[in-house]
């Protein structure tokens, strides 16, 4: 069965088709062609597929496209400024090499948006915490730590 959905994507408004158990993230990447939000393990544990959903992060392997359905989602290719500028967190992963392989690195600049603006990050432990949900087999976090941290200075600039 499918279902008519409505929603605004990156500022674009998108009207699809979709069948009642297409996953968010297939609609992201198979549909609208937005592969920046990556599939990494099907069941919400590494936070690769992370976009924000009306202004909050949530994994989109783990929603129903369905469950979109009016709401308003920023993924990674969204996140910059029209004319290319980085958003401060991107520039911040950039110039402190908070990536590696960079497949994390979406979904973990997503988050790290998010816990700045809705969650305690004023500390290395802070931000560890609350970036738990999201993994890197490759940077050690070190790195992505001090780009959080860099990442939030620059946003309270802007």
């Amino acid at each position: 069965m499918s279902h008519r959905i409505r929603i605004v994507v990156n500022g674009r408004a998108v009207s699809r088709e979709v069948d009642a158990d297409r996953l968010l993230v297939q609609l992201l990447r198979e549909d609208l062609a937005l592969t920046g939000t990556h599939v990494g393990c099907d069941t919400a544990q590494c936070g690769a597929c992370t976009v924000h959903l009306d202004g909050r992060a949530v994994k989109a392997c783990n929603l129903l496209a369905v469950q979109a359905d009016g709401a308003s989602i920023t993924t990674i290719e969204g996140l910059a400024a029209q004319d290319g500028t980085l958003h401060p967190m991107q520039a911040a992963f950039k110039d402190c090499h908070g990536l590696q392989c960079g497949f994390c690195t979406p979904g973990m600049v997503m988050s790290a948006v998010d816990l700045v603006q809705h969650h305690d990050c004023s500390s290395e432990a802070a931000i560890r915490e609350g970036l738990e949900g999201n993994l890197c087999r490759c940077t050690g976090y070190q790195n992505i730590v001090r780009a959080v941290q860099a990442g939030a200075a620059a946003m309270k600039e802007v």
